[in-house]
């Protein structure tokens, strides 16, 4: 599987994706800076966590206007496979490559700590590799991870199986406790928790290997 990590001004997770992704493949993905139009050849593209352009105006707002998004569309156009964690997320929700939006906290607290999520969906591509209704824990850390969309979005969601995790305690207000989600096509993912730092053992747990196992299951 070849991978590539888009890396915007403050991301901070850009590392934490190559160091998951190297360790998983054997083999360190492409980095690629937000001002490049184009991408190189692979299978599945990440955007990161962090604090893009210093979350000024709505958290991902800006980064969603960066030339390389353009590509990162018509990659998920084409069937691509894009992962989105934490302020990735947000950023696909401001592409419009997954409904709703993220919010500031129900508590308009920073949180930061590991989470329990139920494993809701495991008939994706980023999931195969769960069983369904499997508790996992992976971190979060975010200030606007408040998940929000519409009733009619919500049923939609829910109804066509496209919700992938959801959080067993709230940490943040997120409507029906969403913590992932898949788009119609089900090769976008956003989320908020962090699984690229839950693949090492000796530094936090690796209940996130199985969601970059069943990538490189798929796309390879």
């Amino acid at each position: 599987m070849k991978a590539a990590v888009i890396v915007f001004p403050a991301s901070n997770c850009d590392r934490d994706a190559k160091v998951a992704l190297t360790e998983m493949t054997g083999k360190a993905p492409a980095m690629v800076w937000h001002q490049d139009s184009d991408l190189p050849d692979v299978d599945l593209v990440v955007i990161p966590g962090g604090f893009s352009y210093g979350d000024y105006l709505r958290c991902g707002a800006m980064a969603s206007q960066s030339p390389v998004m353009r590509s990162v569309k018509a990659h998920a156009e084409k069937g691509g496979a894009v992962l989105g964690i934490c302020n990735g997320f947000q950023v696909l929700t401001e592409s419009h490559l997954l409904p709703g939006a993220l919010m500031r906290n129900a508590g308009l607290k920073f949180v930061c700590k590991p989470v329990t999520l139920k494993v809701e969906e495991t008939q994706s591509a980023f999931t195969r590799g769960y069983n369904n209704g499997q508790s996992v824990v992976f971190p979060v850390a975010h200030g606007e991870g408040n998940y929000y969309a519409d009733d009619a979005t919500l049923d939609r969601l829910e109804g066509e199986g496209r919700v992938v995790f959801r959080y067993a305690a709230n940490p943040n207000g997120s409507a029906r406790d969403i913590a992932g989600i898949l788009s119609e096509k089900r090769n976008v993912l956003g989320m908020m928790p962090h699984p690229e730092r839950v693949v090492d053992g000796a530094t936090g747990g690796t209940d996130g290997r199985a969601l970059f196992k069943s990538l490189i299951e798929t796309l390879s």
